[in-house]
């Protein structure tokens, strides 16, 4: 029996925006994603200037918060994976940001 494997190959981001409710990410290959934040709680908990200072990492292949310690990767987002952090460490993490208003 033959079987034949499929290169998947993924795509790099180019842009993000991020909304009070979705995330959304411009791919290089034309396409736009957008997921709910809700998967990623420590973006909803971020203030705006903390959304918005994100960068490009692995040539695009990741997208880093530097201000709130978040890294999603395009691949994550292509299967659909929520935030993998468990609630002890989101807890842990919540507990110790500043008070902050947006």
């Amino acid at each position: 029996m033959h079987t034949s494997t499929i290169e998947i190959e993924v795509p790099a981001a180019e842009n993000t925006t991020v909304s009070e409710d979705t995330l959304s990410v411009d791919l290089n290959d034309g396409r736009t994603i957008s997921v709910p934040l809700a998967w990623y709680p420590r973006l909803i908990c971020a203030t705006r200037s903390e959304r918005n200072n994100w960068r490009l990492i692995g040539k695009g292949y990741g997208i880093h918060w530097e201000d709130i310690d978040e890294d999603i990767s395009v691949e994550g987002l292509l299967a659909g994976k929520p935030s993998g952090e468990s609630q002890t460490s989101f807890k842990k993490w919540l507990a110790s940001r500043p008070l902050q208003s947006s």
